[in-house]
């Protein structure tokens, strides 16, 4: 038995594939902790697992401004390659000084065998090296693999930042530790990430998703009313909560309110004054328990979500806004599994057709199709957790 500990940010898209592998490990017999500054993320552990809660004396007024930095997710507007600058700049940088003596803390107080760090909470591969804790990194947004040869000068500034703060942190060299140079798991297959030359340590182990813990109220009343209609589903996640959401709902509320679909909405109902009578919209839903009954997805090209649909082998409709989001959605549109759309310059009409397209054109099912072969082919949950099984004990074969 060994124990292992994973690293997250408090934000779900990177917690949630580390709660199926948690809960791989979990039922092999092994011990895991999960390090976060996230309270909440206690609910969300699968049985057996532990929080590591990183917290700080509320006196201390730096490490308590930098706990803060979630909320600047939410009240930016950023597009394209200024969101990258401003997620390092004001969100990344600032989260991972904050969490490092949390993270040294709990190394030395829970003693893992293996740590997992999300590759964005870097600091964490610093913490491990300071301690003598081999480390594994899951990366849940491989864009930022894919960045190194798609846009060279924007990786070399984004390792710039590592670097810098490695080097505050008592680590010296020019080279990033972000990603371990033994065991790195790229959480999706080669087929959807596209060629490029890597080195043996990383692993492309597909979606790990069949940890999803906590039920979610949904009205599925009127859901069955409606199945026989096609149904999607329409969400633009759970980061952007200022003023692109009103937008992007308007017009799909205008290009699908008279369609002979059933639009099931991740939004808070109150965000327009009147929704279309074919539109269920709640706050949340059980996406993995709605993917099945599903025709397609229309989103913004969130890593988990594009995943998650073409695991259901859905095509889809995405709308990327900023982050890594312009990369998902190309290769939705390059592995033909979808249609791409322009947010800054997409109207009412273009998601109608768009819809339409997906739904009547069986070449975008088919390809989806084809992408939820190569997910199940790569192994998904087990062959991860196996792979950081070796880990601890010294032998790793991706």
């Amino acid at each position: 038995m060994a124990r292992f500990a994973f690293v997250v940010p408090p934000l779900a898209g990177h917690i949630n594939p580390t709660l199926s592998l948690g809960a791989g490990l979990l039922a092999m017999g092994h011990e895991v902790g999960w390090i976060s500054p996230d309270e909440g993320l206690r609910v969300q552990l699968p049985p057996g697992g532990e929080l590591l809660l990183i917290s700080y004396d509320t006196t201390d007024a730096e490490k308590q401004q930098g706990s803060d930095y979630l909320d600047a997710i939410a009240r930016k507007n950023v597009y394209g390659i200024e969101s990258i600058k401003f997620l390092y700049e004001e969100v990344l940088v600032p989260l991972n000084r904050y969490m490092y003596d949390g993270i040294v803390h709990w190394l030395q107080t829970y003693r893992p065998d293996v740590v997992i760090n999300d590759h964005q909470v870097f600091a964490a591969a610093v913490a491990a090296i300071h301690c003598g804790v081999p480390y594994a990194t899951s990366v849940t947004a491989p864009a930022a693999i894919k960045m190194r040869e798609d846009l060279p000068m924007v990786h070399q500034w984004e390792t710039q930042q590592m670097v810098a703060l490695q080097q505050q942190l008592g680590l010296p060299g020019e080279l990033s530790v972000a990603c371990s140079d033994v065991l790195t798991l790229v959480f999706t297959s080669r087929a959807f990430f596209g060629e490029m030359e890597l080195p043996g340590s990383y692993c492309f182990v597909g979606p790990v998703i069949q940890h999803r813990p906590a039920a979610v109220a949904f009205n599925w009343q009127r859901f069955y009313a409606r199945a026989h209609k096609t149904c999607i589903l329409v969400s633009i996640g759970t980061t952007f909560n200022h003023e692109f959401k009103k937008d992007f709902f308007s017009k799909v509320a205008t290009a699908l309110k008279d369609e002979p679909v059933t639009a099931i909405v991740v939004s808070d109902p109150d965000l327009l004054e009147e929704w279309p009578e074919n539109f269920i919209v709640e706050r949340c839903v059980p996406q993995l328990q709605l993917l099945p009954l599903l025709n397609g997805v229309v989103c913004h090209a969130g890593h988990n979500t594009v995943c998650e649909t073409l695991l259901h082998g859905l095509p889809l409709v995405v709308i990327p806004i900023a982050y890594d989001q312009s990369y998902v959605a190309a290769r939705v549109a390059q592995v033909q599994a979808g249609v791409r759309l322009n947010f800054k310059r997409f109207h009412a009409a273009h998601i109608k057709n768009a819809v339409h397209e997906i739904l009547h054109n069986n070449s975008y099912r088919m390809a989806a199709a084809a992408i939820q072969s190569s997910f199940e082919q790569a192994g998904g949950t087990a062959y991860a957790a196996r792979l950081l099984e070796g880990l601890a004990t010294g032998v790793v074969h991706c």
